[in-house]
């Protein structure tokens, strides 16, 4: 899958990644610009199993996924071409860990123009998608799910503290944080 984006990309201009949730909050490689950005037939969701990162295979957590339908607001980040390479292994290792991703290289709207940005989005089909979920099974895993990067409760404030930085707004999210507050989970 590296070696298809790498082609994708093509390496011929700066490298541009969209960030939708743990990319704003740590972005975890250099790049040389960033810019608040829109794109159109996705949308952020809390829809993604983990089973290291925010929860076990005994008690899976949730993390943000780029699911087909909407639209999301997030950043762009610019990446020079002569670092791209470099960096985007960086990334890769992070976020690909499992190959759980479907990476795509997605339109995305700027105040400065639109750029073509690698985005991570999950499909419907994957295992790791997790459908509709009640609120009392994410109030469960609120409460429970922990792994190595600690809880999907800290994921979900963390998301949700940087995108109030930027000046994004997400209303799921903060009726996910609103709904944790109000069992005191927070």
């Amino acid at each position: 899958m590296l070696l298809r984006a790498t082609a994708q990309w093509g390496g011929r201009d700066d490298l541009w990644v969209f960030g939708y949730a743990s990319l704003i909050a740590r972005p975890e490689f250099e790049a040389d610009e960033h810019r608040l950005a829109q794109v159109r037939g996705w949308h952020r969701a809390l829809r993604m199993r983990s089973r290291v990162n925010r929860g076990t295979p005994e008690q899976p957590g949730l993390v943000f996924a780029l699911l087909p339908g909407g639209s999301c607001h997030g950043v762009v980040y610019r990446v020079p071409r002569k670092r791209a390479a470099a960096e985007l292994q960086r990334l890769w290792l992070r976020e690909m860990p499992n190959a759980v991703y479907d990476p795509r290289f997605l339109p995305c709207r700027t105040a400065h123009g639109d750029v073509r940005a690698l985005a991570f989005t999950l499909s419907r089909q994957s295992p790791n998608f997790v459908a509709a979920i009640a609120e009392h099974e994410l109030l469960h895993v609120l409460r429970h799910a922990r792994g190595r990067f600690g809880t999907t409760l800290e994921y979900l404030l963390e998301t949700a503290d940087a995108l109030r930085r930027r000046g994004l707004r997400d209303r799921e999210i903060e009726r996910m944080v609103a709904l944790a507050r109000s069992h005191a989970l927070v």
